[in-house]
Order: C-alpha cells, then structure tokens, then sequence
C-alpha cells in the first residue's frame, strides 16, 4: 500500500464536473422529453438550426464528439425524420446533414428552454457569463 493517501472524493475536480454535467444534462431532460428529443439529439440541432447544413464532421467537431458516436445519432434522428443525410454532390466522400421541416419546426421551443436552463441554474448574468468563461478556458486548455 501506498503511504500517500488519495485525496477524498470530495476534493476531486473530475468528479465535480462530472457531478455537474449530469445535473445539468437532468435539468434538460424534462423538456426535451416533452417535445420528443434526447439531449444530444437536441445539441445536434442546434448547430443545425445555426447553419440548416453541415457535414459530419462540421458537425462533429462543433460537438466535439468523435464520428463513432455522432454516426449512429444522425441514423437515429434520421429515422425521426428530424434530418436528412445525403452525399456532398461536389465531394462524394463527405456526408451533408440537413434540416428537415420537422426538424426545424422545433427551433420555436429553443429560447424557452434555454430561458428555463438559466432560471433552473439561479445565475444572474454574470455569473452566467462568468461560468460559460470558465468552462470554455477549461476545455480549451484540457483539449
């Protein structure tokens, strides 16, 4: 045995975040399950709601998610009828996603869920700003 202890769990940055991103990844549960849609469903739309095409890649880097775990997404939400995946007719090795109409028709319920986010986090916006700062200045210097 080691003659260092570890230090306790609740002194442990990694299981802080990680306790948060589930919290937070709850919060949105119920009104997504509302109108039909999972969190990473949802993220997904958001970037396409911001451009109605991009390809996988775009895509996946926008959420930083690798193209395994994006992959079977898009197929899901395809099946959904939430997008529409097709060849880049200039370049056949790239995959666009597109919008469709009942995908896009559920853009009307983004500001309020995201209004919702911010009163569930009991932030001002400051603090709100300050948070997304932080946030960003950790992943940028982790990736």
């Amino acid at each position: 045995m080691a003659d260092i202890d570890a230090p306790p769990l609740v002194d442990q940055l990694c299981f802080d975040l990680y306790a948060a991103s589930r919290a937070v990844t709850a919060a949105y549960r119920p009104a997504l399950t509302a109108i039909g849609l999972t969190y990473p469903q949802y993220l997904v739309l958001i970037v396409l709601w911001e451009h109605e095409h991009r390809t996988v890649r775009e895509i996946a880097d926008a959420l930083r998610l690798d193209h395994g775990t994006l992959t079977p997404l898009l197929r899901r939400m395809e099946a959904g009828g939430l997008v529409a995946r097709h060849r880049d007719h200039n370049d056949e090795r790239y995959v666009v996603v597109s919008l469709t109409a009942k995908g896009d028709a559920l853009r009307k319920h983004a500001h309020r869920i995201q209004c919702d986010m911010k009163d569930a986090l009991a932030l001002d916006d400051q603090e709100f700003s300050d948070l997304q700062a932080v946030l960003r200045t950790l992943t940028d210097r982790v990736s």
